[in-house]
This record gives C-alpha cells, structure tokens and sequence, in this order.
C-alpha cells in the first residue's frame, strides 16, 4: 500500500525550512515506488505577501531587537494553551483543510510548531477521516525548547539530541513519544565519508566563516582572520552588497569569498573550523560534518540551547567580538593543534549525518 507524507514548514527560521528538504530528500532516496511526498509552506500559500512582512518583521526583531524578542519568546514559553493564538489563523485552517481533503495523508510532519495545533482542531471537527493520520514533530532547537513545541499534541516528537529529549521528558511529554534521530541535515552529508586530514605544519588550517546576521562587525572580523594566515572561506549568501566590503576588509591577503551555494555539506566537511551564528541549522550541520565551531552570534531564545550545546560539550567556543574570535581560533591550531584535536573528538560523538535517512525510514514504518 502506497503512503502519502505531507512535509510542512515555515520560513520562519533555517532551521525549518532545512530540516524539511532533508526529510523530502531523504524520503527520495529509501522511499518505495509509488510513495506520494509534498512540502509545503502554508502560512506562504495561505497569507501571501502578509506572510512575507511578518517573516521580514520577525528576522528584524530576532537580529535588531533581540531583548524584544526576548520578551515575546519567553511569553510565548509560559503559555499552557495556544488555542485563542492559533483560532486567529482561520485562513490558514481552511487552506490546510482543503488540502487534507485533498491529499490524504497518512503522515504530517511538521517542522514549525503552529501547525500540529491547527492539526488538531482540525481533526477535532472531524475525527474519523483523520485518526489513522499521524501527526509528527521535528523540534529544530536544542536544550532551551520552547513550549509551543511540545505543547501541540503530536503524536511523535523528534529531537536532536539526547539533552532535547531530557527537555521534553521533564516537561511531561511521555518518553513513547520522544524520538532521538539527530537533526534531519541533507542527506549529503551521510554520502561524505572521507575522514578530514587535520591541519600540519604543511598545510594551513582552514576556516569558513559564514555572514548570517550581526554583518556590521563581519569586515572588522575578516581583516583580521586574514592576518592569520589561514586558509580563509568566506560565505555571504544572498548579500551580494558585502562582497565589496569583505574584499576591502582582506587587504589583498588572499579569501575566497562565496554567495548562495548548495555545496554547504561539501564546504564543512573540508573545513577546520566554523565561525559562525548558532542558529539550529547551522549547528546541527556542523555537528554532522564532524567540523568545530565558534559562535560569533546567538539569538535570544531559541539559539542559547544550540550555543550551549556546543559549548557544553566542549566542541567548540562562543567568541562575541572579532577579537574574541581571533583569539579563539588562534587556541585552536596552537601547540599542533591540541585544542582543535579535542573539539574535533567531542563533536564526532554528537554526529549523526544520517539522520534524514532515519528519519524517513521511520516515516515509512508508522
């Protein structure tokens, strides 16, 4: 019998929208023929340009205003019930309505937290066409989880680790319910299985620092890594107003500086050392790719579990000025690398690339 698995996310954060590509890529791969897979982004579909401002309006609160956001996330923490939040979205409820009717699936995963209570009002007005529909999880952020993740009445919860799920335990939700997979990166990631060889007096380390927020120290930043002598990786998206900057800031010290790409799995598996904001995607990549981190930029909320993460154990550092940052990567390549040898073994213990696989054979198996 043929499964149909409905993939929602948000555009939110990079950790939704990654961790749900990985799931469809994976499902692609180990999935039986016939198998029916959609992802989608509903609050886009259903609200439009509205959606667009929101998303706009949030990522300037998260980056400008992070004490504000503060505010609204710890808010959002203390609420037993989303009820009166969630009915506001009745657009939303009647664009995803239409398209359960539509589809049929079998299982939602979800990878923003809105949608399982939605689900579940739904499936309240009407119990029978979808009780045999699953409803899961996956939770994006680590350590600090937010309540509105585990407060949505699905059936599964995936996490990332196994400091994730003593969260969710604690919080009440039962331990049958809690799935510990790892985060679901790109499959590519389990396809690198070539060990890095570890920087030597032959070869210079090499760093990628990838711009994702807080850009206004990021020339200051890379005029000083440059001076390093490290095999220096620059990433700035889609922010092609930075490449002038950034070239500048090098000096003529030679950087390669790079925009959009898909060929992050590649870059960090053949990289040192990260530098960074802990972001979930981020993290979670760079744990999958065996490769440490310091984190130059922490969002308020949801991005302290991911930064304590990896300080915690001890698979990198959080480094906040550019000077910090020098500093830090300076202690890793010290003495033949001693520092950057230990986060190295650290990581690898939280390293699970193959996550999306898992998590797509579990798909298939409920």
């Amino acid at each position: 019998m043929k499964k149909r698995i409905l993939i929602l996310t948000a555009s939110f954060g990079e950790g939704h929208n990654s961790a749900a590509r990985g799931v469809r890529d994976a499902l692609a791969r180990v999935a039986p023929a016939g198998t029916e897979v959609e992802l989608r982004d509903l609050f886009a579909e259903a609200y439009g340009p509205i959606n667009e401002v929101v998303r706009r309006a949030y990522l300037g609160l998260v980056n400008f205003a992070p004490r504000a956001w503060g505010f609204v996330y710890r808010w959002l923490d203390r609420k037993k019930d989303f009820d009166a939040e969630f009915a506001r979205f009745s657009r939303l409820k009647t664009h995803f309505s239409a398209l359960l009717e539509r589809f049929q699936p079998d299982v939602v995963i979800c990878s923003f937290p809105a949608y399982p209570n939605v689900l579940r009002e739904i499936a309240a007005e009407n119990p029978e066409r979808l009780a045999p529909c699953k409803n899961v999880m996956i939770v994006t952020d680590s350590i600090t989880i937010n309540a509105s993740w585990y407060r949505s009445g699905a059936d599964y919860f995936l996490v990332a680790n196994e400091q994730s799920a003593s969260v969710l335990r604690a919080a009440g939700v039962p331990p049958k319910q809690i799935k510990v997979f790892g985060f679901p990166v790109s499959p590519k990631f389990a396809d690198l299985t070539n060990g890095r060889e570890p920087p030597s007096m032959t070869s210079r380390p090499r760093v990628l620092y990838m711009i994702n927020a807080a850009t206004q120290g990021a020339p200051e930043l890379v005029r000083l890594l440059a001076k390093l002598g490290v095999d220096l990786t620059v990433t700035i998206g889609r922010a092609d107003k930075l490449r002038a900057p950034i070239e500048a800031a090098a000096n003529g010290h030679p950087i390669k500086i790079v925009g959009w790409t898909d060929e992050l799995p590649l870059m960090l598996h053949e990289s040192h050392l990260l530098i960074g904001k802990a972001g979930g995607a981020t993290v979670q990549e760079t744990i999958a790719a065996r490769c440490p981190m310091i984190i130059n930029h922490i969002v308020a909320g949801q991005e302290e579990g991911n930064a304590r993460l990896i300080l915690e154990t001890n698979s990198g550092a959080i480094a906040r000025s550019p000077e910090e940052v020098v500093a830090q990567v300076e202690r890793a390549f010290a003495d033949n690398a001693t520092q950057w040898h230990e986060w190295v073994g650290n990581i690898s213990k939280l390293s699970r690339p193959r996550a999306a696989l898992d998590i797509a054979e579990f798909l298939l198996a409920i």
